[in-house]
């Protein structure tokens, strides 16, 4: 199993960024950025009349990595990929409390778990320092093969493979979702460019 965390400080306000955050997977200026997003679909979503948080679910498909020799011969689909890749479907769930100022996100592969499970969750919260400027971003994802579990030597680098991509994906998201809040604060001041 590899698990690891990142953290990242975006030097914008809590609610510029989970509004960034919100439209990462649907601007038509983030499908170069996101190739590896196959589609989005909203699940459900429901607000707490009572506590005024926001819950919701999303599906999300993404193509995997170039799978290693071994798993695409457990998974028919890679086999048939010219690339060994596969299409992996997620589920993220979401809860946002604009009283506290907190937005938590989880995301789970609901396909290919007889092969892999990976969960993330992230979270999103005013930086301690500068809490009416900044926003602090925390993401914990644990990747475990399981059919290769027997071989920990071979699941140890089938895993540690994952991790670089969902590490380089991460860091396209990041990047997306700056760019939206440039977008969202020129907006805000008047001075938006036609493009997101």
């Amino acid at each position: 199993m590899v698990v690891y965390t990142q953290e990242h400080v975006y030097r914008h306000p809590w609610d510029r960024v989970t509004s960034a955050a919100w439209r990462k997977f649907t601007d038509p200026a983030s499908h170069t950025a996101l190739s590896h997003v196959a589609d989005v679909h909203t699940l459900h979503r429901r607000l707490d009349s009572d506590t005024g948080r926001l819950h919701a679910a999303r599906s999300i498909t993404v193509r995997s990595p170039p799978l290693p020799f071994i798993l695409r011969r457990l998974l028919p689909s890679a086999a048939a990929s010219p690339n060994g890749a596969a299409l992996c479907h997620c589920v993220e769930t979401s809860l946002v409390d604009a009283q506290r100022r907190a937005m938590d996100v989880v995301v789970r592969n609901v396909s290919l778990r007889g092969l892999i499970e990976v969960e993330e969750r992230a979270s999103y919260r005013p930086h301690p320092d500068r809490p009416d400027e900044w926003t602090q971003f925390r993401q914990e994802t644990t990747i475990r093969c399981r059919p290769l579990a027997a071989l920990a030597a071979v699941a140890e680098k089938v895993e540690t493979r994952c991790a670089e991509r969902f590490l380089q994906n991460s860091a396209k998201g990041r990047e997306v979702v700056e760019r939206i809040c440039r977008y969202l604060e020129a907006e805000s001041a008047g001075a938006a460019p036609s493009a997101v």
